[in-house]
C-alpha cells in the first residue's frame, strides 16, 4: 500500500449544464493540472459531465456506463496517467441513474456505483436508485469506495464501506445551501465513526434552481480535515495518509466494539411517531 495518495478534488461550475463537450474540456485541463502536480486521483462531482440541474432532459443525455463519454474519459485518464471518478447520467434500457465511474491510470474502468439514496422530488422523479451499496476497487494498494451525495448522509452506507475494507470514500456530491452543515459538520464526523479517509467533491456556484455551496474537502480518519475548498471553481489537492489511517483504526475503536446482535431493529422499515 502507498504511504499516502494524492488527491485532486476538481471543484466548479466545470460540469456545464447540458454540455458534456465542455465538461470534458474542462476535465482535460484539469487532469493535466493535477498530473503535474502529482496527484495519482482525480475526483469531480455529482453530474459532472452534464451538470445538474436538467430537469426532464437529462433522460436525453445519459449514456450506458461504456458509452462515448465514457470512452472520452478513459482517453482522458489514459493520456494523463491519472485516475479518475467523474459523476454522470447513466442510461440502462428505459431507466437513467445517477451514477459514478472510476477509471484507472491506463483508462480500465476499475468501478461504477449507482446513487442509492434519492434526495428530492428532482431526482425521485427523473432517477432509478441504485440497489448495489457497495462498489470498490484497489488504486496504488489502497481500498477506495464510491457513494454520490445524500448517500454519504446515512450512516449505515459509511458503515458497511467501513466493515467492508475501503480506506478512501470518494463522493462526487451536489451540495446546494443551506446545507453547509453537511460538509462541515456530517463529513468529518463520518470519517472519524469509521476510521477512513472521505473526499467529498461539490459542485459551486447558481444553477439553475439551485446555489451549490462549494466547501469540498478531504476529512481524514481522525475527523480533521485536511483540505478545505472555498466557494468558487478550485482544483484542490490533498494527500491521504495511509498510515494515519492505521494508527487511528487501531486507536479508535467504534469498529471492534461494535454489538451488531443488537442492531437488526437497524435492518426494519419504520416511520417516527
Amino acid at each position: 500500500m502507498a504511504e499516502t495518495l494524492r488527491i485532486g478534488l476538481l471543484q466548479g461550475p466545470t460540469g456545464l449544464p447540458a454540455d458534456p463537450a465542455a465538461s470534458l474540456a474542462a476535465l482535460e485541463r484539469a487532469a493535466a493540472q493535477a498530473a503535474g502536480r502529482g496527484v495519482r486521483l482525480l475526483v469531480t462531482s455529482e453530474m459532472f459531465l452534464t451538470g445538474y440541474a436538467l430537469g426532464t432532459t437529462v433522460a436525453a443525455l445519459a449514456e450506458p456506463a461504456d458509452g462515448p463519454a465514457a470512452r472520452q474519459v478513459a482517453a482522458i485518464a489514459a493520456r494523463h496517467r491519472i485516475a479518475v471518478v467523474h459523476g454522470y447520467p447513466e442510461r440502462d434500457g428505459d431507466r437513467v441513474h445517477n451514477a459514478a465511474r472510476l477509471t484507472g491510470r491506463d483508462g480500465t474502468a476499475l468501478a461504477d456505483y449507482r446513487k442509492t439514496h434519492l434526495f428530492g422530488g428532482y431526482e425521485r422523479s427523473v432517477f432509478t436508485p441504485g440497489d448495489r451499496p457497495l462498489a470498490q476497487a484497489t488504486l496504488d494498494g489502497v481500498r477506495i469506495g464510491l457513494l454520490v451525495c445524500y448517500d454519504v448522509e446515512f450512516p449505515e452506507a459509511v458503515r458497511a464501506h467501513a466493515l467492508a475494507g475501503t480506506e478512501l470514500l470518494v463522493v462526487p456530491t451536489a451540495l446546494m445551501r443551506p446545507y453547509e452543515f453537511v460538509a462541515r459538520t456530517l463529513l468529518p464526523a463520518r470519517a472519524f465513526e469509521n476510521g477512513l479517509h472521505i473526499a467529498y467533491v461539490n459542485r459551486c456556484g447558481p444553477e439553475g434552481e439551485y446555489d451549490f455551496l462549494g466547501g469540498s474537502c478531504l476529512a481524514g480518519p481522525d475527523g480533521v480535515v485536511r483540505a478545505r475548498a472555498g466557494t468558487g471553481p478550485e482544483l484542490l489537492v490533498a494527500d491521504a495518509d495511509m498510515a494515519l489511517l492505521r494508527t487511528t483504526r487501531e486507536q479508535n475503536p467504534y469498529l471492534t466494539d461494535r454489538r451488531p446482535e443488537l442492531y437488526g431493529s437497524l435492518a426494519a422499515r419504520r416511520t417516527a411517531r
